[in-house]
């Protein structure tokens, strides 16, 4: 369980192919305080630490079900991933309830800078139909935000200075696609209704 309050913008330094899985080693400052078996949350996905081969470095592998309905299997070496360690018992919620277990990707439709903030717009999947309102939460890559703005099949988001200078946000572009996690309580409560599964894109 996470917050999407993102601790670090982790540098991709080697992607290791396994089989139909992917290997990663990440550059992190968090790397000397991981343990093998930790969970970390990388562009919003729940990956396990395996091994911390240096005070600043740590490896994690993705399979290929991971990989094919996320956007880590589109990362290559030298990309940023956003990066937060699992929730503590003792500590504050700052964002909201964040599992780690994305549901689709969505495409970033464009980005205006404003004087002090940028406004990204995202398009999601017929099956994300729902689960998003105004003002309510939404992980994208991981990062806790707040819904701005819905259309019928994309949102807004309102990023602040502080956000884009230390998550993967700022190296964003129109096309690129991003990792999304609904609202816990949306879920649950369409799957009581009867509303249906979430599927892929």
């Amino acid at each position: 369980m996470f917050t999407g309050i993102i601790e670090s913008a982790g540098k991709i330094l080697q992607i290791a192919p396994s089989g139909s899985n992917l290997t990663f080693t990440v550059e992190s400052p968090i790397a000397s305080a991981l343990r093998p078996g930790d969970s970390i949350s990388h562009n919003g996905v729940c990956l396990t630490a395996e091994t911390i081969p240096t005070s600043s470095a740590y490896t994690v592998t993705a399979i290929s079900e991971t990989l094919q309905k996320t956007n880590i299997g589109d990362l290559k070496e030298g990309d940023l991933v956003n990066l937060e360690r699992s929730l503590r018992s003792d500590g504050r919620i700052d964002g909201h309830f964040v599992q780690g277990h994305v549901d689709n990707t969505g495409l970033i439709e464009s980005i205006e800078e404003k004087q002090g903030s940028h406004d990204f717009w995202i398009s999601f999947p017929e099956a994300g139909n729902g689960l998003l309102v105004p003002r309510g939460s939404i992980a994208v890559d991981g990062i806790s935000l707040t819904v701005a703005d819905l259309d019928s099949r994309k949102f807004k988001v309102s990023i602040i200075p502080h956000t884009i200078e230390n998550t993967n946000l700022s190296r964003r572009k129109k096309g690129d696609r991003v990792n999304l996690e609904y609202d816990i309580l949306g879920k649950y409560i369409r799957q009581m209704i009867g509303v249906g599964g979430l599927g892929s894109r």
